[in-house]
């Protein structure tokens, strides 16, 4: 297993998330790459669990500034504190776009792929808020891994968990395109 995606989308990180990938492998007893008959005999199963990761305010404030979404539940905490949320609450988007990172750590690393893209999802499901400050993580389950145009489609299932919370913040189906 190896963190195939950190390449292209975490470059400050990829030594030290690819470090952490093939240490995982190797204690998981995997190898750091796989066939694509073995990534077709995990669908149905879970791929892993991310570390905690948390969702400060300076963070929701950049995201509001790249976004031109400023929300007073975002970024302004008085005005927020009034509301249902009690306080700032992270954009529905920044907690879908921590995806990539979140499953850095654990996605499998086909032989012969050279590159990963993201190709979409099916289905995108904001269930609860991740309020300021809060620690979000990722589990994955693979859905399904397919043959296309010579290429493999692989589809999974992001839930991103929030600390100390029953209700998942979001569940997602994330589609992946690797190509060789």
């Amino acid at each position: 297993m190896r963190a195939w995606f950190a390449m292209l989308t975490c470059p400050r990180n990829h030594g030290a998330v690819r470090v952490t990938a093939v240490r995982r492998a190797v204690e998981m007893g995997m190898p750091e790459t796989m066939t694509r008959e073995r990534l077709f005999e995990l669908v149905g199963q879970e791929l892993g669990t991310s570390a905690w990761f948390e969702i400060g305010q300076n963070r929701i404030d950049q995201f509001a500034e790249v976004t031109e979404d400023r929300q007073f539940i975002h970024v302004d905490p008085v005005k927020a504190a009034e509301s249902p949320f009690g306080g700032t609450i992270a954009h529905g988007m920044l907690t879908l776009s921590m995806i990539v990172y979140l499953c850095s750590e654990f996605v499998p690393a086909v032989e012969g792929v050279r590159m990963v893209v993201n190709y979409g999802f099916d289905r995108v499901r904001f269930a609860a808020p991740v309020r300021s400050g809060r620690r979000i993580r990722a589990v994955v389950r693979l859905l399904d891994a397919k043959e296309r145009s010579g290429q493999i489609l692989v589809k999974v299932k992001v839930t991103i968990k929030v600390e100390d919370e029953t209700k998942p913040a979001l569940v997602a189906e994330w589609l992946t395109m690797h190509f060789s």
